[in-house]
């Protein structure tokens, strides 16, 4: 694991040693940098790989390709012992100098070729060609901007997180539509970013400099792994499934450093660790989180990752936590970088944090829920199409009537809130129901909630429309199909491993999602949603593929995750934080948001009649993030 950055061009020789200090945190075991007439590379390392041999950058035998690399590829063996078959020289181990030789051998498709987490890039000094590549679901991260000049020819800034990229370009302007996309969502939908003129390579997608010449192509997409043959044999897709995620763990654990596992008490991360059990020596190094609150125990899962410790018997580690949330929140909102509202990149803070004091690399469930239903919402959709046979106007009156006298629920698992949401989109279409299900504007305010003439003065587009069509034009017309192939295009991508890998890196802990393997992602989508949701259970399917592997009352319990009390934590232990940064003069100040829809929403909140958790939250991070930001810009001056 690692930061990349880099630039075309001469450029200013201490822009890429700026850039490189604001990634230490990615890489702080050694840095390594490459200059040539048309490239600057640079590489900070968190040895993993060949620790002692693999330093970046690397080349090839002649020294006219070069290559930095964040991420891991996992099958580099095979690909090594291919490329040294076919008379390719190897100075190491490390599996980045696999790509330097397999460019060399096959061009830019060689990357069809690398099952791994990765971003890249690479130089061609005979073609004057810059190469920059991200992994098929986006698990690295990799940003860029593209500047023309007056001649028509392009220079090119690349950075794993933002903070680097900025320091080798003018300073952006934010963006308006990323400012409402980030209130709708939680997050700044990629491939742009909170800046203007700034954004990140989609998954799957490769990026060419060729001679002043830019060009940005697709080479995989969820859509292209769709199968065409669906599993018909439950039996043999049981047996289909232990293979691919025995082989998919074996190769997540590739380490030449300590590893672990971050251990909820559900079902993905318990099939993990009773896969790493399988394939690993040692005993396996378990990491879990809880809080001491009584009004808090709704959202532990310490009894049930302890429990799964023992059965597996894991060295385990635990945490139970009273967080100094106030304390603690600018620097979650500093590691992101960019304005991002799911509260769960706390814990995910927390725990990488516990999990660094004694390994460097740790395995997660992230993607196991896209892969294999694991998400109400996904039984939502498919009741959807049922609920449609119900007259629209009835649907309609549902929706405007009954649905409003439905308590919103504020427990962990309450159902409530998922009731009325169902109900209150009733009548709409499918594609609509899904976007706006996965919206946080409440729906009295929308765009009121921004300031009118600030709304009026800026270009803001309709994405939820964009949205919609990305659900509809899905390869299946399955409606689970259709949920679980948006998610992987958007919340996936854009906010779980978004998520994952900055918490995990601002401590320097390499996180690795096993779930998020192309070739287990190809299978999980050969399984028809009966199967899937065999007996209209969520991971009905996976369920009983692992239910012999794991304790009855794992394979059978809930849906578990790191969730957090964040809405007793906004009426209680945070409380005079959130009045304080969202008084009305500071919201006026900036300029964006309606003051009536911030006061609107602390007080529906504290008053119990409704839970906007997730809205407060969204605003007191834009404010910590507008703080942090405009602190960076005076310190630069």
């Amino acid at each position: 694991m690692c930061g990349i950055c880099g630039h075309s061009g001469q450029g200013d020789p201490q822009v890429l040693d700026r850039m490189l200090q604001a990634l230490v945190h990615r890489g702080p075991d050694e840095d390594g940098r490459f200059r040539d007439r048309g490239v600057s590379l640079g590489i900070r390392r968190l040895r993993v790989i060949d620790p002692e041999g693999g330093r970046q950058p690397v080349t090839n035998e002649t020294g006219r390709i070069v290559a930095v690399m964040n991420g891991e590829i996992y099958n580099y063996r095979e690909l090594r012992e291919d490329l040294q078959q076919k008379g390719h020289r190897f100075a190491s181990r490390s599996d980045t100098e696999v790509l330097v030789h397999l460019y060399e051998e096959e061009g830019e498709e060689g990357v069809r070729r690398l099952q791994g987490m990765f971003a890249f890039a690479l130089w061609d000094r005979e073609r004057d060609r810059l190469l920059v590549v991200r992994d098929r679901l986006g698990i690295k991260p990799l940003y860029y901007a593209a500047i023309h000049d007056a001649a028509g020819d392009t220079q090119l800034a690349f950075a794993s997180e933002l903070p680097a990229l900025l320091e080798a370009i003018p300073a952006p302007a934010v963006r308006p539509q990323a400012l409402v996309d980030y209130f709708r969502y939680l997050y700044v939908p990629g491939p742009e970013t909170i800046y203007e003129g700034v954004y990140e390579l989609k998954p799957g997608e490769q990026l060419r400099l060729e001679q002043g010449r830019f060009h940005v192509e697709r080479y995989w997409s969820p859509q292209s792994a769709h199968p065409r043959q669906r599993l018909k044999d439950k039996a043999g897709a049981v047996e289909a499934l232990h293979g691919l995620l025995r082989d998919t763990v074996r190769a997540h654990m590739v380490s030449d450093v300590p590893l672990g596992l971050f251990l909820s008490g559900g079902l993905d991360s318990a099939t993990l660790l009773a896969f790493m059990r399988q394939v690993a020596g040692d005993r396996i190094k378990t990491f879990s989180i809880g809080y001491d609150h009584p009004a808090d125990q709704s959202y532990n899962e310490l009894d049930r990752a302890r429990s799964l410790a023992r059965h597996f018997e894991s060295d385990h580690v635990e945490a139970r936590l009273s967080p100094d949330v106030a304390a603690l929140l600018p620097s979650v909102v500093r590691g992101m970088a960019e304005p991002f509202a799911d509260s769960c990149a706390i814990p995910t803070y927390l725990i990488s944090q516990l999990a660094r004091n004694s390994v460097t690399v740790a395995l997660s469930g992230i993607g196991g829920d896209e892969l294999f239903g694991g998400y109400p919402r996904y039984l939502g959709i498919r009741s959807s199409a049922w609920y449609a046979a119900v007259p629209r106007p009835i649907r309609s009156w549902i929706g405007h009537r009954v649905a409003p006298c439905i308590p919103e629920g504020t427990g962990g698992r309450d159902p409530w809130g998922r009731v009325r949401r169902f109900l209150v989109d009733g009548a709409h279409s499918q594609a609509k129901q899904y976007v706006r299900w996965m919206t946080f504007l409440p729906r009295e305010w929308e765009r009121r909630a921004f300031d009118e003439d600030w709304y009026a003065a800026s270009d803001i587009g309709d994405t939820q429309a964009e949205r919609e069509l990305r659900f509809e034009r899905w390869v299946s017309s399955d409606p689970a199909d259709r949920a679980s192939g948006f998610d992987l295009q958007t919340y996936l991508p854009d906010d779980l491993l978004r998520m994952g890998d900055r918490m995990s890196m601002r401590h320097s802990l390499e996180l690795r999602v096993p779930y998020c393997d192309h070739q287990l992602l190809r299978f999980a989508q050969a399984i028809p949603s009966d199967m899937k949701y065999s007996g209209w259970r969520l991971k009905g399917f996976f369920r009983e593929a692992v239910r012999a592997l794991l304790p009855p009352e794992i394979s059978e319990g809930p849906k578990y995750g790191f969730r957090i009390p964040l809405a007793r934590w906004l009426r209680e232990d945070i409380r005079p934080m959130v009045r304080d940064l969202l008084n009305e003069a500071t919201i006026r100040e900036r300029g964006y948001l309606n003051p009536a829809y911030v006061r609107w929403v602390l007080d529906e909140h504290d008053s119990g009649r409704r839970n906007f958790a997730d809205q407060i939250y969204a605003l007191l991070v834009m404010e910590l993030w507008e703080r942090e930001r405009r602190s960076a810009s005076v310190g630069t001056r």
